[in-house]
C-alpha cells in the first residue's frame, strides 16, 4: 500500500471505523484512541497490506484493538454505569432510538459487534467471520441468537412506535 492509498483508506473508512468503535465501546475518548491505534499498526504494516483489503483489515485491527483495551481497562462494568449517567436525553432522541440503545446494551460485546457489523456496516458473514476471528457458520448462529435477544428484549415493534 502506497503512501496515497493510506491517505484514501484514512478519509474513506475512518469515520466508519469511529462509529462501529464508538457503538461498542459508548466513550468517545477510548473509541478515538482505538481508531488511532487501528490506523497506526494499518500504517507501520501498509508494506503488507494491499489497498483491496485496507477496509477489511482496517477493521479487523480496530476490532481486536477495542477488545484489548476493553480487557486492559476492564471497563466492562464501568460503561453501563457511564451509559445510564451520560445518555442524551431530549426531545431530539426518539422512544424508539432509545429502546434500540438499551437493547443492544443488554447484548454481550461479541453479539453488539456481530449486529453492528452486519445490520450497521453491511459485511457478509465471511468478512465478519475475518474481522472477529469466527467462521461463517459461527457468525450465522451468534447472530441469530443475538437477534432473538434482541426481539426479546423489545417485544413486538408496534408497541414501541
Amino acid at each position: 500500500m502506497t503512501e496515497q492509498e493510506y491517505n484514501i483508506c484514512v478519509d474513506e473508512y475512518a469515520d466508519r471505523v469511529y462509529r462501529f468503535i464508538l457503538k461498542n465501546m459508548q466513550q468517545p475518548e477510548d473509541a478515538q484512541d482505538v481508531v488511532q491505534s487501528a490506523f497506526e499498526k494499518m500504517w507501520k504494516h501498509r508494506e503488507e497490506v494491499k489497498a483491496e483489503t485496507a477496509k477489511s483489515y482496517l477493521f479487523t485491527v480496530a476490532y481486536h484493538q477495542m477488545i484489548d483495551h476493553i480487557r486492559k481497562n476492564k471497563r466492562v462494568a464501568l460503561v453501563d454505569e457511564f451509559n445510564d449517567s451520560a445518555k442524551v436525553t431530549g426531545a431530539k432522541q426518539s422512544v424508539l432510538k432509545k429502546e434500540l440503545e438499551n437493547a443492544l446494551q443488554q447484548l454481550t460485546p461479541l453479539q453488539k459487534s456481530l449486529i453492528l457489523l452486519k445490520d450497521y456496516e453491511g459485511y457478509s458473514y465471511d468478512e465478519i467471520g475475518q474481522i472477529t476471528a469466527l467462521n461463517a457458520s459461527q457468525v450465522k448462529v451468534y447472530l441469530h441468537r443475538a437477534r432473538t435477544q434482541l426481539r426479546a428484549y423489545l417485544g413486538k415493534i408496534e408497541n414501541l412506535i
